[in-house]
Protein backbone atom coordinates (compact mmCIF):
# COMPACT_ATOMS: atom_id res chain seq x y z
CA UNK A 1 0.00 0.00 0.00
CA UNK A 2 1.21 3.59 -0.53
CA UNK A 3 0.76 6.29 2.33
CA UNK A 4 -2.04 8.54 2.17
CA UNK A 5 -1.74 12.02 0.72
CA UNK A 6 -3.75 14.62 0.59
CA UNK A 7 -5.35 16.91 -2.52
CA UNK A 8 -2.56 18.75 -4.40
CA UNK A 9 0.17 16.50 -3.13
CA UNK A 10 1.19 14.64 -6.05
CA UNK A 11 2.62 17.25 -8.17
CA UNK A 12 5.66 17.75 -5.41
CA UNK A 13 6.09 14.96 -3.57
CA UNK A 14 4.83 11.91 -5.41
CA UNK A 15 7.95 9.77 -6.54
CA UNK A 16 5.97 8.02 -9.14
CA UNK A 17 7.17 10.67 -11.50
CA UNK A 18 10.36 10.51 -12.98
CA UNK A 19 12.84 12.70 -14.05
CA UNK A 20 12.56 13.05 -17.82
CA UNK A 21 9.12 14.13 -17.40
CA UNK A 22 7.74 18.16 -17.24
CA UNK A 23 6.27 17.44 -13.86
CA UNK A 24 9.49 15.37 -12.65
CA UNK A 25 11.96 17.88 -13.60
CA UNK A 26 10.11 20.33 -11.66
CA UNK A 27 9.70 18.60 -8.65
CA UNK A 28 13.41 17.32 -8.97
CA UNK A 29 14.43 21.33 -9.33
CA UNK A 30 12.32 22.34 -6.46
CA UNK A 31 13.88 19.80 -4.46
CA UNK A 32 17.20 21.05 -4.94
CA UNK A 33 15.97 24.88 -4.41
CA UNK A 34 13.97 24.33 -1.58
CA UNK A 35 15.13 20.75 -0.04
CA UNK A 36 12.89 18.91 2.40
CA UNK A 37 13.84 20.63 6.15
CA UNK A 38 12.33 21.02 9.01
CA UNK A 39 13.30 24.87 9.74
CA UNK A 40 13.51 26.82 6.46
CA UNK A 41 14.84 30.27 6.31
CA UNK A 42 13.42 32.98 3.19
CA UNK A 43 16.07 34.68 1.19
CA UNK A 44 16.33 35.27 -2.63
CA UNK A 45 16.99 31.25 -3.88
CA UNK A 46 14.07 30.30 -2.43
CA UNK A 47 10.92 32.96 -2.62
CA UNK A 48 9.37 33.18 -5.79
CA UNK A 49 7.51 36.92 -7.30
CA UNK A 50 5.75 37.59 -10.16
CA UNK A 51 2.85 39.95 -11.22
CA UNK A 52 -0.69 39.20 -10.07
CA UNK A 53 -3.80 39.61 -12.41
CA UNK A 54 -3.99 43.13 -10.79
CA UNK A 55 -0.46 43.65 -11.44
CA UNK A 56 -0.68 42.55 -15.59
CA UNK A 57 -3.41 44.95 -15.53
CA UNK A 58 -1.51 47.74 -13.34
CA UNK A 59 1.69 46.90 -15.94
CA UNK A 60 -1.13 46.89 -19.17
CA UNK A 61 -2.33 49.97 -17.98
CA UNK A 62 1.40 51.89 -18.09
CA UNK A 63 1.89 50.84 -21.31
CA UNK A 64 -1.19 52.69 -22.60
CA UNK A 65 -0.43 55.79 -20.54
CA UNK A 66 2.76 55.81 -22.24
CA UNK A 67 1.32 55.03 -25.82
CA UNK A 68 -1.02 57.65 -25.98
CA UNK A 69 1.14 60.30 -24.33
CA UNK A 70 3.80 59.40 -26.97
CA UNK A 71 0.64 59.93 -29.87
CA UNK A 72 -0.23 63.33 -27.82
CA UNK A 73 2.97 64.60 -26.71
CA UNK A 74 1.88 65.51 -23.65
CA UNK A 75 4.12 65.55 -20.39
CA UNK A 76 2.39 65.40 -17.81
CA UNK A 77 0.33 61.67 -19.14
CA UNK A 78 4.48 60.71 -19.69
CA UNK A 79 5.08 62.03 -15.63
CA UNK A 80 1.87 59.89 -14.06
CA UNK A 81 2.91 56.44 -16.70
CA UNK A 82 6.61 57.03 -14.73
CA UNK A 83 5.15 57.33 -11.62
CA UNK A 84 3.04 54.38 -11.73
CA UNK A 85 5.82 52.60 -13.09
CA UNK A 86 7.70 53.64 -10.19
CA UNK A 87 5.07 52.60 -7.80
CA UNK A 88 5.30 49.10 -9.95
CA UNK A 89 9.16 48.55 -9.08
CA UNK A 90 8.77 49.78 -5.24
CA UNK A 91 5.96 47.53 -4.67
CA UNK A 92 8.79 44.17 -5.94
CA UNK A 93 11.02 45.50 -3.39
CA UNK A 94 8.07 45.82 -0.87
CA UNK A 95 6.75 42.60 -1.61
CA UNK A 96 9.56 40.40 -1.31
CA UNK A 97 11.16 41.76 2.04
CA UNK A 98 7.58 40.88 3.48
CA UNK A 99 9.11 37.17 2.71
CA UNK A 100 12.60 37.32 2.67
CA UNK A 101 14.43 36.75 6.26
CA UNK A 102 11.24 34.63 7.70
CA UNK A 103 11.88 31.46 9.50
CA UNK A 104 9.10 28.63 9.07
CA UNK A 105 9.95 25.46 11.36
CA UNK A 106 7.88 22.27 11.54
CA UNK A 107 6.05 22.16 15.27
CA UNK A 108 4.77 18.66 15.37
CA UNK A 109 1.17 17.43 14.31
CA UNK A 110 -1.10 15.24 16.17
CA UNK A 111 -2.33 11.81 15.62
CA UNK A 112 -5.76 11.67 14.08
CA UNK A 113 -8.17 8.97 12.80
CA UNK A 114 -8.91 8.66 9.46
CA UNK A 115 -11.98 10.88 7.83
CA UNK A 116 -10.46 13.76 10.10
CA UNK A 117 -8.35 16.80 9.27
CA UNK A 118 -5.03 16.83 10.67
CA UNK A 119 -3.51 20.16 11.92
CA UNK A 120 0.17 20.79 11.11
CA UNK A 121 1.58 22.85 13.72
CA UNK A 122 4.01 25.86 12.00
CA UNK A 123 5.89 28.23 14.01
CA UNK A 124 6.68 31.40 11.95
CA UNK A 125 9.98 33.51 13.23
CA UNK A 126 10.69 37.07 12.06
CA UNK A 127 14.35 38.12 12.79
CA UNK A 128 14.43 41.69 11.82
CA UNK A 129 12.39 44.33 13.44
CA UNK A 130 9.90 44.64 10.20
CA UNK A 131 6.92 43.14 10.43
CA UNK A 132 5.41 40.58 8.21
CA UNK A 133 2.02 41.15 6.54
CA UNK A 134 -0.85 39.05 5.25
CA UNK A 135 0.49 35.54 4.77
CA UNK A 136 -1.16 33.20 3.50
CA UNK A 137 -0.52 29.47 4.43
CA UNK A 138 -1.79 26.29 2.81
CA UNK A 139 -1.85 23.52 0.49
CA UNK A 140 -3.73 23.37 -2.68
CA UNK A 141 -7.20 22.62 -2.26
CA UNK A 142 -7.20 22.89 1.39
CA UNK A 143 -8.42 25.95 3.66
CA UNK A 144 -5.21 28.64 3.99
CA UNK A 145 -4.73 30.39 7.43
CA UNK A 146 -3.92 34.06 7.50
CA UNK A 147 -0.81 35.08 9.53
CA UNK A 148 0.57 38.66 10.53
CA UNK A 149 3.52 39.12 12.51
CA UNK A 150 3.51 42.89 13.42
CA UNK A 151 4.17 43.28 16.95
CA UNK A 152 5.05 39.15 17.64
CA UNK A 153 8.38 37.83 17.03
CA UNK A 154 6.63 34.28 16.59
CA UNK A 155 3.75 32.80 15.90
CA UNK A 156 2.43 29.44 15.61
CA UNK A 157 -0.53 28.28 13.25
CA UNK A 158 -2.18 25.04 12.31
CA UNK A 159 -3.02 24.81 9.03
CA UNK A 160 -5.36 21.81 8.46
CA UNK A 161 -5.29 19.28 5.71
CA UNK A 162 -8.09 16.33 5.31
CA UNK A 163 -6.60 12.80 6.44
CA UNK A 164 -8.84 10.51 3.91
CA UNK A 165 -7.02 7.03 5.24
CA UNK A 166 -4.88 5.68 7.93
CA UNK A 167 -1.36 5.52 7.91
CA UNK A 168 0.85 8.35 7.35
CA UNK A 169 0.01 10.76 6.06
CA UNK A 170 2.72 13.01 3.82
CA UNK A 171 0.84 16.05 3.32
CA UNK A 172 3.66 17.37 0.33
CA UNK A 173 4.60 20.79 -0.24
CA UNK A 174 3.26 24.12 2.02
CA UNK A 175 2.27 26.95 0.02
CA UNK A 176 3.20 30.38 1.57
CA UNK A 177 2.81 33.52 -0.62
CA UNK A 178 1.53 36.82 0.23
CA UNK A 179 0.32 39.92 -2.19
CA UNK A 180 1.41 42.82 0.58
CA UNK A 181 1.20 45.92 -0.12
CA UNK A 182 -0.45 47.09 -3.07
CA UNK A 183 -1.90 43.30 -4.63
CA UNK A 184 0.32 44.52 -7.43
CA UNK A 185 2.65 41.18 -7.35
CA UNK A 186 2.66 37.39 -5.86
CA UNK A 187 5.56 36.90 -4.09
CA UNK A 188 5.62 32.65 -2.98
CA UNK A 189 7.16 29.65 -1.76
CA UNK A 190 7.37 25.93 -1.50
CA UNK A 191 8.21 24.47 1.53
CA UNK A 192 8.92 20.14 2.67
CA UNK A 193 8.49 20.66 6.39
CA UNK A 194 9.39 17.15 6.15
CA UNK A 195 7.06 15.99 8.44
CA UNK A 196 3.75 13.46 8.62
CA UNK A 197 0.94 12.48 10.78
CA UNK A 198 0.01 9.18 11.57
CA UNK A 199 -3.62 8.60 10.93
CA UNK A 200 -5.24 5.93 12.96
CA UNK A 201 -8.17 3.84 11.17
CA UNK A 202 -11.93 5.27 11.42
CA UNK A 203 -13.55 3.55 14.69
CA UNK A 204 -16.41 1.32 13.79
CA UNK A 205 -18.83 0.42 16.84
CA UNK A 206 -20.08 -2.86 15.93
CA UNK A 207 -20.47 -4.04 20.02
CA UNK A 208 -18.49 -4.91 22.56
CA UNK A 209 -15.87 -6.93 22.35
CA UNK A 210 -16.22 -10.58 23.73
CA UNK A 211 -14.27 -11.02 27.32
CA UNK A 212 -11.34 -13.81 27.62
CA UNK A 213 -13.16 -17.34 27.31
CA UNK A 214 -11.17 -18.63 30.55
CA UNK A 215 -11.51 -16.81 34.29
CA UNK A 216 -8.21 -16.64 35.75
CA UNK A 217 -9.54 -15.10 39.10
CA UNK A 218 -6.76 -12.43 39.18
CA UNK A 219 -9.29 -9.46 38.03
CA UNK A 220 -11.00 -7.79 39.36
CA UNK A 221 -13.66 -9.29 42.23
CA UNK A 222 -17.17 -8.46 41.30
CA UNK A 223 -19.56 -8.38 43.34
CA UNK A 224 -22.96 -10.32 42.49
CA UNK A 225 -26.24 -12.25 43.71
CA UNK A 226 -25.05 -15.23 42.78
CA UNK A 227 -24.14 -18.33 44.40
CA UNK A 228 -20.11 -18.27 44.17
CA UNK A 229 -17.77 -17.60 47.09
CA UNK A 230 -19.00 -15.75 50.25
CA UNK A 231 -17.99 -12.30 50.55
CA UNK A 232 -19.27 -11.25 54.30
CA UNK A 233 -22.30 -9.62 55.52
CA UNK A 234 -23.99 -6.28 54.70
CA UNK A 235 -27.06 -4.58 56.73
CA UNK A 236 -30.68 -5.78 55.70
CA UNK A 237 -32.21 -4.03 52.85
CA UNK A 238 -35.94 -4.04 51.42
CA UNK A 239 -36.30 -6.37 48.77
CA UNK A 240 -33.70 -8.87 49.76
CA UNK A 241 -34.09 -12.62 49.81
CA UNK A 242 -34.89 -14.28 52.73
CA UNK A 243 -32.89 -16.96 51.96
CA UNK A 244 -29.52 -15.03 52.38
CA UNK A 245 -30.23 -13.54 55.57
CA UNK A 246 -27.56 -14.44 58.48
CA UNK A 247 -30.12 -15.89 60.84
CA UNK A 248 -27.33 -16.92 63.64
CA UNK A 249 -25.81 -13.53 63.38
CA UNK A 250 -29.13 -11.97 64.04
CA UNK A 251 -29.70 -14.15 66.97
CA UNK A 252 -26.20 -13.21 68.68
CA UNK A 253 -26.34 -9.37 67.49
CA UNK A 254 -29.70 -8.77 67.17
CA UNK A 255 -29.45 -6.92 64.04
CA UNK A 256 -30.90 -8.55 60.54
CA UNK A 257 -27.98 -9.26 58.04
CA UNK A 258 -27.75 -10.40 55.22
CA UNK A 259 -24.72 -12.86 53.26
CA UNK A 260 -22.86 -11.36 50.24
CA UNK A 261 -21.62 -13.66 47.96
CA UNK A 262 -19.09 -12.68 44.82
CA UNK A 263 -16.87 -13.88 42.44
CA UNK A 264 -13.68 -13.49 40.20
CA UNK A 265 -14.53 -11.73 36.85
CA UNK A 266 -11.43 -11.63 34.40
CA UNK A 267 -11.32 -7.91 33.44
CA UNK A 268 -8.68 -8.47 30.78
CA UNK A 269 -9.87 -8.50 27.33
CA UNK A 270 -7.95 -9.85 23.59
CA UNK A 271 -9.09 -7.80 20.87
CA UNK A 272 -7.95 -10.46 18.35
CA UNK A 273 -8.13 -10.62 14.80
CA UNK A 274 -9.28 -13.71 13.88
CA UNK A 275 -12.38 -12.84 15.80
CA UNK A 276 -13.96 -10.95 13.08
CA UNK A 277 -13.99 -13.77 10.68
CA UNK A 278 -15.35 -12.48 6.96
CA UNK A 279 -14.41 -9.22 7.10
CA UNK A 280 -12.30 -6.71 5.21
CA UNK A 281 -8.64 -5.53 6.26
CA UNK A 282 -9.98 -2.25 6.56
CA UNK A 283 -13.43 -3.09 8.48
CA UNK A 284 -10.98 -5.40 10.76
CA UNK A 285 -9.15 -2.83 11.88
CA UNK A 286 -11.77 -0.38 12.06
CA UNK A 287 -13.73 -2.78 14.42
CA UNK A 288 -10.70 -2.87 16.30
CA UNK A 289 -10.24 0.52 16.51
CA UNK A 290 -13.88 0.87 17.72
CA UNK A 291 -12.89 -1.86 20.85
CA UNK A 292 -9.97 -0.05 21.60
CA UNK A 293 -11.93 2.78 22.69
CA UNK A 294 -14.93 1.62 24.11
CA UNK A 295 -11.65 -0.80 26.60
CA UNK A 296 -10.26 2.64 27.21
CA UNK A 297 -13.57 4.05 28.12
CA UNK A 298 -14.79 1.49 30.49
CA UNK A 299 -10.84 1.62 32.11
CA UNK A 300 -10.28 -2.14 30.68
CA UNK A 301 -7.18 -4.04 30.97
CA UNK A 302 -7.25 -4.85 27.56
CA UNK A 303 -4.45 -6.08 25.01
CA UNK A 304 -4.46 -6.58 20.74
CA UNK A 305 -3.41 -9.59 18.93
CA UNK A 306 -3.13 -8.82 14.95
CA UNK A 307 -0.95 -11.28 12.37
CA UNK A 308 2.68 -11.01 13.34
CA UNK A 309 2.24 -9.14 16.71
CA UNK A 310 0.88 -9.67 19.76
CA UNK A 311 0.61 -6.32 22.65
CA UNK A 312 0.21 -7.33 26.27
CA UNK A 313 -3.38 -6.71 27.92
CA UNK A 314 -2.97 -2.53 29.56
CA UNK A 315 -4.71 -0.06 30.22
CA UNK A 316 -4.20 4.05 30.11
CA UNK A 317 -3.56 6.77 27.22
CA UNK A 318 0.16 5.18 26.58
CA UNK A 319 -1.15 1.84 26.31
CA UNK A 320 -4.33 3.19 24.11
CA UNK A 321 -2.14 5.10 21.55
CA UNK A 322 0.55 2.63 21.48
CA UNK A 323 -2.31 0.14 20.04
CA UNK A 324 -4.25 2.67 17.94
CA UNK A 325 -0.79 2.99 16.47
CA UNK A 326 -0.29 -0.54 15.59
CA UNK A 327 -3.85 -0.52 13.99
CA UNK A 328 -2.66 2.46 12.33
CA UNK A 329 0.55 1.21 10.66
CA UNK A 330 -0.74 -2.50 9.61
CA UNK A 331 1.09 -3.34 6.53
CA UNK A 332 1.62 0.20 6.31
CA UNK A 333 5.40 0.95 4.50
CA UNK A 334 7.49 3.27 7.00
CA UNK A 335 7.85 7.05 7.88
CA UNK A 336 7.80 8.93 4.68
CA UNK A 337 10.93 10.84 5.62
CA UNK A 338 12.88 7.60 7.74
CA UNK A 339 11.87 9.37 10.79
CA UNK A 340 10.28 7.01 14.12
CA UNK A 341 7.85 9.56 14.36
Amino acid sequence: MTEARAPGQDEFSDTRFMPRTPRGRWRAWLNRRVPPERRVVLHRSNVFIFPSRTGFAFVGLIGLLILAAINYQNSMVFGLAFLLASTFALAISHTFRNLNGLTIEAAGVRPVFAGEHAEFAVRLIRATPRGHHALWLGWPGEIRQNVDLDEEVEQQVHVPVRAPRRGWLDPGRLRLETTWPLGLLRAWTWLDLAQAALVYPRPLLAGPPRRAALATGEGEQLVTEGHDDFVGLRPYRAGDSLKHIAWKSFAQEGELMVKEYGGHADRRLWLDWEALPGLSTEDRLSTLCGWVLTCDAARDEYGLRLPGLEIAPGRGEAHRSKLLRALALHGEPPHPHGDAA
